[in-house]
């Protein structure tokens, strides 16, 4: 469809300020150089596949904005000079400044050589326009040429605000009449102002981040070791991490994406749900909970119509919907990601990952959500990529790098810096 999601329209706000700004990137390391003109065409495919795109807005009252086909975007660059191999993620991290969902662009490639001869590429996208698992479609289709579903087009912006209407005000008759339950008091979000008292201006978070390669084998095996699955044995990792890092409480509330598309499609097509992990949950455990959890998805309170988030005022909205799906940790498993990914025309790739990134998210506005954890396979190799949202807890890329590692050496698990 080429309307507007209700997901869509919640990471389109970010980009206007309200709310943690999200960017989803993909990321090729190869042993060797890669030829510009090879990523040229790459980014030719990109600007006229899924990705090219941009939010149109409507002036009827209630109809949802509209993709448009927008075929402008940043040319590919690639660095002059190699930058340290130690530092890539840093660069990696700059690449999701100025991206803009409704003007346009809303992704960038870019590549970096690196001073051990290699080279990283990365693919940056406002998460408006696709969510992790439509990232790695999106190059996918780029690389081999497998075309997508195309958008059906929608119905004229009359007969959409229509609906869109008969939709809200029926789904909010029915909730009243049934009685709306009292919400719960939301966490409160962190205020952390860096700086020394003088000036008010808001002051821009630094990244902590970092990487790692693991054996499928021998993340299967402790998995297997310990009653879990692969994606329990993650859940309870970041939930360690945590614990590790200094947070006090004794129940962990993790959010965790679904997938839930029935095609090939680059978009937003996922829900989220929650489990409460408490110190005595070990990977078994976490995988009865999460089984359970994957049943109930979280939904907006008391019956309300999640529609009614596309036909208010943006604040409004964004107050309504104020840390939706965050929780203390974000345990994302992307799952497997397609071999054609695993080379970049004749350069073999040396690491495939994918994360996201928040560019331009202040100390004075953090989120709930304290770490981060992003899992992928490809072939014999997950990669697991953490993003630390604490500055108090972890104040470096160093310190997340060394938390990460002694956890994973506590589990048994053969590491690899990415």
């Amino acid at each position: 469809m080429n309307r507007l999601s209700v997901l869509d329209e919640i990471f389109l706000r970010s980009h206007r300020g309200l709310g943690t700004p999200i960017v989803l990137q993909g990321l090729w390391r190869t042993a060797e150089p890669v030829h510009p003109a090879l990523l040229w065409r790459v980014h030719r495919d990109l600007r006229t596949g899924p990705l090219g795109r941009r939010v149109v807005r409507s002036r009827v009252p209630g109809a949802r904005p509209r993709w448009q086909p927008n075929e402008s975007a940043y040319p590919f660059t690639m660095t002059t000079d190699p930058i340290p191999a130690g530092t890539m993620l840093d660069w990696a991290d700059r690449q999701g400044d100025d991206l803009n969902p409704e003007t346009g662009p809303g992704w960038r490639l870019s590549a970096a050589r690196l001073d051990d001869g290699g080279c990283v590429v990365a693919l940056t996208c406002s998460h408006a326009l696709a969510d992790g698992r439509a990232l790695t479609l999106a190059i996918d289709n780029a690389l081999s040429g497998i075309p997508l579903a195309a958008p059906v087009t929608g119905h004229s912006d009359w007969a959409d605000a229509r609906s869109m209407w008969a939709t809200v005000l029926g789904g909010t008759a029915r909730a009243l009449r049934r009685g709306i339950p009292e919400r719960p008091a939301p966490v409160a979000h962190r205020k952390t102002l860096a700086g020394n008292g003088k000036s008010k201006r808001p002051t821009v978070a630094a990244s902590r981040a970092t990487a790692f390669q693991i054996p499928a084998r021998d993340w299967n095996r402790v998995a297997v070791a310990h009653q879990g699955t692969a994606n329990s044995l993650f859940v309870h990792l970041i939930a360690k991490m945590l614990w590790a890092s200094g947070f006090t409480a004794d129940t962990i509330a993790a959010s965790l994406p679904v997938d839930t598309r029935d095609e090939p499609r680059v978009d937003n097509d996922m829900s989220m749900t929650e489990i409460a992990i408490t110190r005595d949950d070990t990977p078994a455990s976490l995988r009865r909970k999460a089984r359970a959890a994957y049943e109930h998805r979280m939904t907006s309170p008391g019956g309300i119509p999640e529609e009614l988030l596309q036909v208010v005022p943006d604040r409004l909205a964004y107050r309504l919907a104020k840390g939706a799906g965050e929780r203390d940790i974000l345990c994302s498993n992307i799952g497997n990601l397609p071999e054609s990914l695993l080379a970049l025309g004749p350069h073999a790739c040396t690491g495939v990952a994918a994360r996201a990134i928040h560019p331009g998210l202040r100390l004075d506005a953090l989120p709930r959500t304290r770490l981060s954890g992003y899992l992928t396979r490809i072939a014999d190799t997950y990669t697991l990529s953490l993003v630390g949202l604490d500055p108090d807890a972890v104040p470096t890329s160093a310190a997340l790098t060394a938390l990460a590692e002694a956890e994973l050496s506590a589990l048994g698990l053969p590491h690899t810096r990415w």
